[in-house]
Formats: C-alpha cells, structure tokens, sequence
C-alpha cells in the first residue's frame, strides 16, 4: 500500500522498440488535493480508482489505494470530475530487474514524456537506459494532479 518511485524526464523516444506493453490512459480527479488525491483512470479496457496520499519530504513515497472498478462506473465518474483530463499512452519496458512506465502525453500536455520506476525501497538501485533524462521526482509540476490543472503546454 506503499508506493515508492522516482520519475524522470525521458530524451529521446528510443525506449518504443524496447517496450513489452502499450495502452492509452485517460484520466481525472475527483479530488487534486494534493494530500489526498482521488484519481479515476481508464487503462485500456478497464477502469480503476486510486487515492494517494501527500509525498514524503524527497517525493518518492506515500500511500497509495487503488481498486479496479468496471469500465462503465469509471466512465461514469470521469464526467463528474475536476476539469482537466490526462491523455497519454502508456509504455512499459524492462530494464534490467525493472520495469520503466514512460509516458507520452498528448492533449495540453503534448510534448512530455516522462518515465517512473517503482521500488522496493528508497535506497534501492536500479539501472538508468540512455534515454532517460533529468529526475523529476520531487517537483510537484509533474505530478499528474498538477498537469491537469497547469498544463505543460503553458507553463
């Protein structure tokens, strides 16, 4: 129920012939509170709801719920959310005993691509792919509940 990662910036789109796994995310907030958000996401064919709570001091950790819920109730919930929807597609590609989640948004966030790892543990050790840019772990404009409201298209 923990969730660590870091996020980076990614420099090139040279991780696409390496990725096992594509699917487009559409997502919202019921809640962008940046203590405890409330997400509501599409991914693929199925539906989930996600709560997080706030970020250690460095950004790498804090609580994370999420339940799987049907296709139909996450459309439903989507049409009463916050205004500012992400639109990305999803890639996922090993690396080493990891596995990277990079991201390429579209919509007012065309232009970002940006990759997370999860690990077991702060401190653990993993290996960075040439594409992988600067870390943006503890800045808050990219998080996802940021992006909806200040898109990266006009900052």
């Amino acid at each position: 129920m923990v969730e660590i990662e870091r996020k980076f910036l990614v420099l090139s789109n040279d991780f696409i012939n390496e990725a096992f796994s594509q699917k487009r995310i559409v997502q919202a907030y019921l809640s962008s509170n940046p203590d405890r958000t409330v997400r509501v996401r599409i991914k693929g064919d199925k539906g989930f709801i996600t709560i997080k709570g706030k970020s250690n001091a460095n950004g790498t950790t804090r609580l994370e719920w999420e339940r799987e819920i049907s296709l139909m109730d996450a459309e439903t919930l989507l049409s009463i959310c916050e205004s500012g929807t992400i639109d990305k597609i999803r890639y996922e590609i090993k690396v080493g005993n990891h596995v990277y989640e990079v991201d390429i948004f579209s919509g007012e966030n065309e232009g970002l691509i940006m990759a997370e790892i999860e690990l077991e543990s702060e401190s653990e050790s993993f290996e960075k792919p040439i594409w992988l840019g600067e870390e943006v772990t503890n800045d808050e404009r990219y998080y996802n509940a940021y992006l909806s409201k200040k898109p990266f298209t006009a900052w």
